[in-house]
């Protein structure tokens, strides 16, 4: 083997190794964001969501400029198709939310639409994108031009991409007191569905809608879940901003 061979081996597995630690950087920080923040500070639920969705945003741009990924044409790739599915993802998991957990009372007027924004879109697009599309699109991104056009490869890769949205989605969620039970296997069941958009599209809108509608249904429906808006142990549902009246 030659030394220019050695060489450019090595160039060629740089993409994936650094795609590698991105993931590992985020498994670890999803546990940390909110064992650090809810778990030991104690922060209060609407406050944290903020915190988490700029420690999210930050830490996507970062992953972006670092490897090179063009966001935007992500965005763009087969949009049509991620929109429909993450529309379709949206409507099966308000159902399952209203099938799985009992109806709750809510705030109504503008606190509702509050409780909307921001724990409805906010706080599911930020839960979306970093708990399924980012870990999918990054282990797609370390595939890299290896994948071609053979069903088989891609159908292995998809599937190691959906063990590491499922990687995230446990790391994150053991991070809450409450979680490190059996209820994580709620979310994870959730996973499988919220993720599909995306994983077909790789595009990140599709996981990003999914989640939305999820997040949309618990304020709806039932505002003091246990299970789909935590931290559920950081404030009594009446001293919470967006608090039902």
């Amino acid at each position: 083997m030659t030394t220019q061979s050695v060489r450019g081996r090595s160039l060629g597995s740089r993409p994936a190794l650094r795609q590698t630690c991105w993931l590992a950087a985020g498994l670890a920080l999803g546990f940390l964001i909110p064992f650090v923040l809810t778990d030991r500070l104690r922060v209060p639920r609407d406050l944290y969501y903020g915190i988490y969705a700029l420690i999210v945003a930050a830490f996507i741009a970062l992953w972006a400029r670092d490897t090179d990924q063009p966001l935007g044409e992500m965005i763009r790739r087969r949009w049509k198709l991620a929109v429909m599915l993450g529309v379709g993802c949206a409507v099966l998991l308000a159902v399952v939310v209203t099938r799985t957990d009992a109806g709750t009372g809510r705030p109504s007027g503008l606190a509702f639409v509050g409780a909307l924004a921001w724990r409805g879109l906010v706080y599911g697009a930020t839960d979306g994108l970093f708990l399924s599309a980012f870990p999918i699109l990054a282990v797609f991104a370390a595939a890299g031009p290896r994948i071609g056009g053979r069903a088989p490869r891609k159908v292995a890769v998809g599937l190691v991409a959906l063990c590491a949205s499922l990687a995230m989605t446990a790391a994150y969620h053991v991070g809450y007191r409450d979680f490190r039970s059996s209820k994580l296997v709620k979310p994870l069941t959730g996973d499988l569905i919220w993720s599909a958009p995306t994983l077909v599209t790789l595009n990140p809108v599709g996981a990003v809608i999914s989640h939305v509608g999820l997040h949309m249904a618990a304020v709806s429906y039932s505002y003091e879940t246990d299970i789909f808006l935590p931290p559920h142990d950081v404030l009594p549902p009446h001293e919470a901003p967006f608090a039902a009246r």
